[in-house]
């Protein structure tokens, strides 16, 4: 079943720590902090017919990826298409989201964060696309505007959570899990704000 744990198992946090230098401990508390931020603005942007048709052709370009089978190889991913996704994602509102899981305790900064957002996302949406699509492709009749989608977006936030995406309240409640402490929760509750603010 898909679910933020899984995601996460499939996201080989010492390839991370090695191309970015730092140790293990920092690079998955880093990927922790940013990946329910990345998944809750990808289901924030899903919630819009719009967004959620820009994001159903971003999966379609991933659903071939080596990167939905858990062959994972850090060095092989395509920062800049990842640079773009996370773009897509937040917006206006990306250094924001940065500047905010920056200052979480033991993730590393701003430039670990921003350095660790466009490796995961490709990681992200080729998961997406084979939750989707069944590993064959996305199929767009099966979640007319995005719906599919954005229930599978939910999931994955409610599984880690307990709660909604759709509101602050809901990343804060993933957050807070992931990290532990009213950190997770302040954190959770200024994202919450920031979410949605990418491709329309």
């Amino acid at each position: 079943m898909a679910s933020l744990d899984d995601l996460m198992s499939r996201i080989p946090v010492d390839q991370v720590a090695q191309r970015l230098g730092v140790d293990n401990a920092t690079a998955e508390t880093a990927v922790r902090a940013a990946l329910p931020t990345l998944v809750g603005g990808l289901d924030a942007n899903a919630q819009n017919p719009t967004g959620a048709a820009s994001l159903l052709s971003a999966l379609g370009k991933h659903s071939e990826s080596n990167l939905a089978e858990g062959e994972v190889d850090v060095d092989g991913i395509n920062t800049e298409d990842g640079d773009r996704i996370v773009s897509n994602v937040f917006g206006d509102k990306k250094d924001q989201v940065i500047s905010t899981l920056g200052s979480v305790n033991g993730a590393g900064g701003n430039d670990l964060i921003a350095k660790v957002l466009p490796i995961i996302a490709p990681i992200v949406l080729s998961y997406l696309a084979k939750q989707i699509g069944g590993g064959a492709g996305t199929n767009t009749a099966s979640a007319p505007q995005g719906g599919g989608l954005a229930d599978l977006l939910g999931g994955l936030l409610k599984n880690a959570g307990g709660g909604s995406a759709t509101s602050g309240g809901g990343i804060g409640d993933v957050l807070g899990s992931v990290l532990g402490g009213s950190s997770g929760g302040g954190l959770g509750g200024l994202l919450g704000g920031l979410l949605g603010g990418g491709k329309r």
